[in-house]
């Protein structure tokens, strides 16, 4: 199958102004159709309730390996992903079959829930600089009881691996150099931005 490939080393120019620099890997069709069709039922939503940010929105496909790039950075107004990096999910969704997930709202589940995010207000934790998360579906409301939020780890890696990277407690947890990009944009940002993790 064809691969989808995007420029390999490029400078994005964000909505915000600012200028990043990021190693862009093969995206395949496949990954591609996925992220498009969350795109048009996103941009729908945001469409209607314009307190969301209306340029970039944030997708992660739970059906890419952890090792693989799989949170991806979306412009919405030149339709295309702008930058993309590695994310843990939680140790719960873990089922003991490879490729295979499960997921959960439940409080102490420790697994990844799926649906759209608001990211919300930042601040200092265990882990350093985070974002908390609001769930905007039934199948994620519970995120700010379980302190689901956004943060980097250590453990995660920068580049892509042939093997499975580290789990969370259900946070979506990503590499520091990625999550230095990402706070970037949603600490510019003026309005929430969405995340939305899909299966």
């Amino acid at each position: 199958m064809k691969l989808f490939y995007l420029v390999l080393f490029m400078t994005v120019s964000f909505f915000t102004g600012t200028k990043l620099s990021f190693k862009e890997e093969a995206i395949s069709n496949i990954e591609m159709e996925r992220i498009n069709s969350r795109i048009i039922d996103l941009k729908s939503m945001i469409n209607i309730d314009h307190k969301y940010n209306q340029k970039i929105a944030f997708l992660i496909d739970m059906k890419v390996p952890s090792g693989k790039n799989r949170f991806y950075v979306y412009d919405l107004e030149k339709n295309k992903v702008i930058d993309q990096g590695l994310v843990a999910h939680g140790s719960g969704s873990e089922t003991g079959i490879k490729g295979m997930l499960k997921f959960s709202n439940l409080p102490n589940s420790n697994c990844t829930a799926l649906g759209r995010y608001s990211i919300g207000k930042t601040y200092r934790g265990i882990f350093g600089k985070a974002y908390r998360l609001a769930g905007l579906e039934e199948s994620n409301n519970n995120a700010l009881k379980r302190a689901i939020v956004l943060h980097s780890y250590s453990a995660v890696p920068l580049e892509e691996q042939d093997y499975y990277i580290s789990n969370s407690h259900g946070c979506p947890m990503v590499n520091e150099q990625f999550f230095k990009r990402i706070e970037k944009i949603i600490d510019s940002s003026k309005s929430n931005i969405i995340m939305d993790i899909y299966y």
